[in-house]
This record gives C-alpha cells, structure tokens and sequence, in this order.
C-alpha cells in the first residue's frame, strides 16, 4: 500500500495553482512587557554635571532610546528556552535650575537590563550562509551557529517623575556601569561615572515585545507571481500628472444634493429612514 502524501500542497497541486518552498524565520515564542524603571540614575556629562553640582533642582524633560543590545544563551537546564539578556541604553535631557536664570540644559546617558526566558525551540543543524566569516564582525562562528535570533521591539520610554539625590543618600547600591565605547562616542564629553556629589535619578515608564524566532522552510500555495502594478516614474516629484489623477475621481454628486434638517450632510445613507426611497 502506498504510503499517504504527508504534505498535500505539494502532491496535490490542485488544491492551488502551484506550491512553493518558501525559506523565512518562524516565531517560536515571544512575550510583551510594561516595566515601570524605577530611581534609574542618569550619567551626566562632565559639563553637565559641573552645572549640576551648583543647581537648586533639576527635572529631567525627556529620555530618547540610543541603542540596544541583545544576547541570546541557551538555559543549561533545559535546551529547548534561552534567556534573552537586554540591555537599554538612553539618552537624557534634563532641566536645572541655578539662581535666578533660565533653566539649563543637561544631559547624560541612563542604562537598564532586563532578562526574558523564551522557547527557542531545539535544532541540532548548524546554519551558515555564504557569507558567514570564521570571527567575523557578523559573529556567525560554530558556536552560535545553532541559536535563535532574538528581536526587540521597544518605543521610546515615557518620563514618570526624576529625583536629585545626595551621594551619601542613594540607596542603590553601587555598582560600575559598563558602557561601551560606541555608546560613551555618542556624547560630546566624557561621562561621569564617580567622583560626583550629587546625583540623577529617573523613573520610567517603558513597553516592549521580545520574541525568538529561527529559519524554516514552509511550503506556502502559490496563486500568481506578484507583479507591480505601479509604473516606474523618474520624477522627484509627483508620480503622475495631477489632472490625469483628478479626472479619475468621480463626481461627488450626493454632496450638491440638498439634505433635510434632521440628516447632517455628512451622514452615511443608510443612516435616514428616507434615503433611497
């Protein structure tokens, strides 16, 4: 007895005009988050922090996302989930104001990680493509050949409220912060890390998705070939000729026509009991 098609796309084409395999990346898991960052401190600018230092008060107007940084490592006790290590890095605008004068301008970068355990789904294949480099700036190496790719998608976080604290009143503990050298070139002076005598802190409000997601091969059915049917146009400008596209729009009859008072002009029809009787 012949054994059963397991993939009826493909052996039977007539429930389609065609099947196609298709190579994508296939979503295996993935999570949203709403995280309230609490008392984050702001790294001013040396600038920044000379100002600071002299200030009554400061209050941070608005945080920009830079970058973000994403790892990806397996959970050694269970090789089917991954942690996700992120990392957020910001860009601060503050307000401080010294005496009598207008409000000055700081600014500073703000750091936060945040760990998310997702299933990535077991493959014992290792991926390369053409071009991969052993070492490479790519990273693709033997050793990560296997992982899922981790995407991050996050807007920029909204400012909740900001606090200026003595050093000998933080009650965070001290810890170095590790900002590579990419992030710290962003600013236009040196940051400063220690050494100050008082502090900014922000909490903020931030909304993100992470998901997983590895190469798959589908077979999808193919009913036409997508082809363009938009004309290919070298002007800068409009696509086509404005009068062309103006005498393509039809006439807007139903607006001239005279409404009773009990109907707006811009009511649909259907919403008077007259219309269309």
């Amino acid at each position: 007895m012949p054994e059963r098609c397991q993939e009826p796309m493909r052996c039977c084409p007539e429930n389609g005009r065609n099947a196609m395999s298709i190579h994508t990346r296939k979503i295996t898991d993935s999570c949203r988050d709403k995280d309230c960052i609490e008392d984050l401190r702001v790294y001013l600018t040396k600038g920044s922090q000379s100002l600071f230092e002299s200030a009554a008060s400061a209050k941070v107007r608005c945080v920009e996302l830079l970058y973000t940084y994403i790892d990806v490592e397996p959970v050694a006790f269970d090789r089917n989930h991954y942690c996700v290590d992120v990392t957020f890095y910001y860009r601060v605008l503050a307000d401080a104001v010294i005496g009598a004068a207008r409000p000055a301008s700081l600014y500073g970068l703000a750091v936060f990680s945040k760990r998310a355990v997702l299933c990535g789904e077991d493959s014992k294949a290792h991926i390369y493509c053409s071009d991969t480099r052993i070492g490479g700036p790519d990273g693709m190496t033997r050793i990560g050949a296997n992982r899922p790719t981790a995407i991050v998608e996050v807007l920029d976080p909204m400012v909740l409220c900001s606090k200026v604290r003595e050093v000998c009143d933080c009650r965070v503990p001290e810890c170095s912060a590790q900002i590579p050298g990419e992030i710290r070139s962003l600013f236009d002076e040196e940051l400063v890390i220690t050494g100050d005598r008082k502090r900014l802190f922000v909490t903020l409000g931030q909304f993100s998705i992470i998901r997983l997601e590895r190469d798959a091969q589908l077979v999808v059915p193919v009913l036409d070939y997508s082809i363009p049917t938009k004309e290919c146009s070298d002007s800068p400008g409009c696509a086509e000729d404005p009068c062309e596209m103006f005498s393509r729009i039809p006439f807007p009859a139903s607006q001239f026509t005279p409404h009773n008072c009990d109907r707006p002009a811009d009511a649909p029809c259907n919403s008077s009991p007259c219309c269309g009787k």
